[in-house]
């Protein structure tokens, strides 16, 4: 460890380019304001959460954090079964460990599961800086790699997605729209590819060379999320020591993109129908007004009229979003991209993870051409990257059989059942019989709500309409924790 320490000392603190983003999680709400403050100072910015359980939310929320500082030693779900649980679903996130016991055991399982360093508590400042150096530099060249390569083009899906005659329409409304300001609602099922259309929206406006700002509605608490559209001023909370621009200022003379608009709270649903009248806003903890020139661009997978006819979203808001509505059909009905979309990340992943740049088998693709994808586009970009990482395509061809052998839901289960019933002259009770079937279809019916959301926990518990804490109970019960 001197030795190392010696190595840190000579290499040069990072330059942070704008609007990197660090999640810091630790238990210890002195550590978590401190390091907000030092990243911040830095030029960083920065989120943070208090355990393993609201870091892992606000990633399946949607959060897109360049690198995580994660604490080992905290309650509940520790850093280890964190950082295994962040590489279920997101392979090169780069995370630092952090930990005032230094064991070579917890510092070999933390690099075995992908952390890319570990730090001792406490701490030197140049520590923090070499470290966060040396994942940006990656970042940096990784970049510079896929950017000089003649691959760059079919590496990106945005490229591909239009191809489709489906698409194709999308495209005509854009194209229609192109010369207005007019506000945009987009809807679709999770991972279709929502967020590509809202850029082109930006992209075919005259605000394209303005600054196009994402704010994902889904993954901030009520209070954090009005503070990050709106900002705040010095003073307005416990920790705000300075004042900070919220996204609509960021975005000024450019286009704001709300995804999962429908996970707005009533109360701030009626502050963005005032800032969408009048073009102007308050910060938290000021009483100024704010003037602003932006276009809002809204997505969701959620049905925003029957939500309105709930009560669960306000009607006048919804008229004021939906002026002009895209619908973004699903893969399955897109089927003309997907050998596109396969070379777009085959390509992006053998550039980012250093493989040799491979083609798909027939197999895969009849696999692929007959697949159902209730995860859209998400979910096919993780099945490819899994066989770049792991070089092989086994394990998705059987994962695909597996859902493919299961049928309808319940199906196959109660063939089972009936051929039991035969077999042992009815010795199974009506009851037994009713039990296990119920058991089996909320056992699929959940397995495929997470396979629609890419195992997003949080918005899957939203549509079974259990809480969170319920769901990842019914997920162990169920024996799908460790798919």
């Amino acid at each position: 460890m001197a030795g190392r320490a010696k190595q840190r000392k000579s290499r040069k603190s990072p330059e942070p380019p704008a609007r990197r983003r660090i999640l810091v999680v630790d238990d210890a709400e002195g550590i978590r304001t401190y390091l907000a403050h030092l990243l911040e100072a830095k030029g960083y910015e920065v989120d943070s959460a208090e355990d393993g359980r609201s870091a892992l939310a606000l990633l399946e929320g949607g959060a897109a954090p360049d690198a995580i500082l994660l604490d080992i030693m905290m309650p509940g779900i520790d850093g280890i079964e964190t950082l295994r649980r962040i590489r279920a679903f997101n392979l090169d996130l780069p995370v630092v460990m952090l930990s005032v016991v230094g064991r070579a055991s917890s510092i070999v399982e933390c690099m075995q599961l992908g952390a890319v360093d570990y730090l001792n508590k406490p701490f030197e400042e140049e520590d923090l800086d070499t470290a966060l150096a040396a994942i940006f530099e990656r970042a940096d060249r990784e970049a510079d790699l896929l950017a000089n390569t003649e691959i760059n083009d079919v590496a990106d899906p945005s490229n591909v997605v239009w191809t489709s005659g489906a698409m194709s329409k999308v495209r005509e409304v854009l194209d229609q729209i192109a010369g207005t300001d007019v506000t945009v609602l987009i809807q679709g099922e999770s991972g279709c590819g929502k967020e590509i259309v809202a850029r082109a929206v930006h992209q075919h406006s005259s605000r394209r060379e303005q600054p196009f700002v994402k704010v994902n509605c889904a993954a901030l608490p009520e209070d954090l999320l009005e503070s990050e559209l709106f900002g705040y001023e010095k003073g307005a909370f416990t920790g705000a020591n300075t004042r900070k621009p919220g996204r609509f200022e960021i975005a000024n003379h450019g286009t704001i993109f709300l995804d999962e608009i429908a996970e707005m709270s009533p109360g701030l649903q009626a502050k963005m129908l005032q800032v969408l009248q009048d073009r102007e806003f308050t910060r938290l903890g000021g009483n100024k007004e704010i003037q602003v020139d932006v276009r809002v661009v809204c997505a969701t997978h959620r049905p925003l009229v029957q939500m309105v006819r709930d009560g669960d979203f306000r009607e006048d808001l919804y008229f004021r979003l939906n002026v002009v509505n895209i619908q973004i059909p699903p893969l399955r009905e897109r089927r003309d991209e997907i050998e596109g979309l396969c070379e777009s990340f085959l390509a992006r992943y053998s550039a980012r993870y250093r493989r040799p740049l491979r083609t798909l088998s027939p197999t895969m693709l009849a696999a692929f051409e007959r697949y159902a994808f209730p995860g859209n586009i998400r979910e096919l970009e993780n099945m490819i990257k899994r066989i770049v990482v792991l070089e092989s395509e086994e394990s998705i061809l059987a994962e695909i059989e597996r859902r493919e052998a299961g049928g309808p839901v319940g199906r196959s289960a109660l063939q089972s059942l009936l051929e039991e019933i035969e077999e042992t002259a009815g010795d199974v009770p009506l009851r037994e019989v009713g039990r296990r079937m119920a058991q089996q279809a909320e056992r699929e019916t959940i397995e495929r709500v997470l396979a629609r959301t890419s195992w997003n926990r949080k918005q899957a518990a939203k549509l079974l309409n259990v809480s969170y804490k319920t769901l990842l109970q019914k997920i162990r019960d169920c024996g799908l924790e460790a798919e």
